[in-house]
């Protein structure tokens, strides 16, 4: 396995977030904060009021949502993402109805998995897939491996 490591003639990583480009950001902010529980950091807005970044913190974790453009085009208007944003919680379901609440459709329905988490997939109504998942078993890599083995198998 290789490992970035930081050396004198290697720059260091300092952060890694997700920057969601969105068709509506006020209406994606506001859905982030009543599903998610997101409190927004900065916002940064251009001509008519139109979001080029805000950063949101979902607990330990920040991500940017900025209104779509010519540069940057929203997930619909591709015809889907193939990203899928993994969301660890505490209460996968109460995460989950929160979302639907709020406007998100179920693409997969939370569920127990046979790698040790309950979960499922949603997608908020901006295109973003969400994974969401609570650990629910504390497995080896071996036991998940086995197991996803014999789910394969079968």
């Amino acid at each position: 396995m290789t490992r970035m490591t930081h050396t004198p003639d290697t720059p260091a990583v300092t952060r890694l977030y997700p920057r969601l480009v969105v068709s509506d950001g006020t209406r994606a902010i506001d859905f982030y904060r009543g599903a998610l529980g997101a409190e927004e950091i900065e916002r940064y807005t251009g001509p008519g009021g139109r979001i080029v970044h805000a950063l949101l913190r979902l607990g330990g974790v920040v991500l940017a949502v900025k209104d779509a453009d010519e540069g940057d085009p929203a997930p619909p208007s591709l015809g889907g993402t193939p990203v899928i944003m993994a969301l660890d919680v505490t209460d996968a379901d109460a995460v989950a109805e929160a979302m639907v609440r709020a406007g998100a459709t179920v693409v997969y329905p939370v569920a127990d998995q046979h790698y040790g988490q309950r979960g499922g997939r949603l997608a908020d109504p901006f295109g973003h897939l969400w994974m969401i998942s609570q650990t629910i078993e504390d497995l080896t890599p071996e036991e998940v491996q086995r197991r996803t083995d014999a789910m394969f198998s079968s």
